[in-house]
């Protein structure tokens, strides 16, 4: 059997099972015959988001509507700890980034949120899922991250729910992130603000949640993309073991 780890791996949103045939939408289709020039009986591996993983064949390669059969499931669809990201989105190229990362290192939901100091007037949603949909092809994971319409911070808290910790990453102080971490029980979110970032106003608003833990993330000023897959990195290293 050919080495599956060397294999095109691709996510396709549709319901896969063993033992099955599929024909694949016409962007997966065209990066495999154009892209990877895949023929009829070459191996390639999908993921559905849903029930798993699974080892394939390319039966009838075209452009447009490439026939699949799936050969057996190679794992089922990873458990994901339950750990949020809320973010402010960032320019173009940095958002994306940070979508990419977020992915890579296991966040289960991804939430834009827009804060007064936000210089973004409009974000692609559909390009971050793009981003993160690749990210999970190269990386490995079998599942995707929920990405979140943007919301704007006043509605973020007003909304919150009571039983999820919201780690501040608050550049006026709070306690170190990874002692932080080992105190806080329940699923958590991540919060970090844009460039400049939260005014004094939104600082005590975010302060007077309930759930709210302040958190620093060093001696250092980071950039908001720096801070956000960092906090999310070191929240995996202390907390995302077990909790799965």
């Amino acid at each position: 059997m050919p080495n599956l780890s060397t294999t095109p791996r691709l996510f396709v949103d549709l319901d896969l099972s063993a033992g099955g045939d599929i024909t694949l939408p016409t962007a997966a289709s065209h990066y495999l015959t154009q892209v990877m020039r895949r023929s009829p009986g070459d191996r390639i591996r999908l993921f559905d988001d849903r029930s798993g993983e699974y080892a394939a064949t390319v039966v009838v390669p075209h452009r447009k509507a490439t026939l699949i059969r799936l050969d057996a499931r190679l794992s089922r669809r990873e458990a994901v700890a339950d750990l949020w990201l809320c973010a402010a989105p960032l320019k173009r190229g940095r958002i994306d980034w940070v979508a990419e990362k977020a992915c890579e290192l296991g966040v289960a939901r991804f939430v834009p949120v827009t804060t007064a100091r936000t210089v973004v007037d409009k974000l692609n949603v559909d390009r971050l899922r793009a981003h993160m949909v690749e990210a999970a092809e190269q990386c490995g994971r079998t599942a995707l991250p929920t990405l979140a319409e943007p919301v704007t911070l006043a509605a973020l808290l007003a909304a919150w729910e009571p039983g999820r910790a919201l780690i501040f990453a608050d550049e006026t102080g709070g306690a170190p992130l990874a002692d932080a971490l080992r105190r806080v029980a329940a699923p958590c979110a991540v919060l970090i603000g844009p460039e400049g970032g939260f005014t004094p106003d939104e600082r005590l608003a975010i302060r007077a949640l309930a759930a709210t833990v302040p958190v620093t993330l060093g001696p250092r000023i980071l950039r908001a993309d720096t801070a956000a897959v960092a906090a999310v990195a070191v929240w995996q290293a202390v907390a995302g073991a077990g909790r799965s």
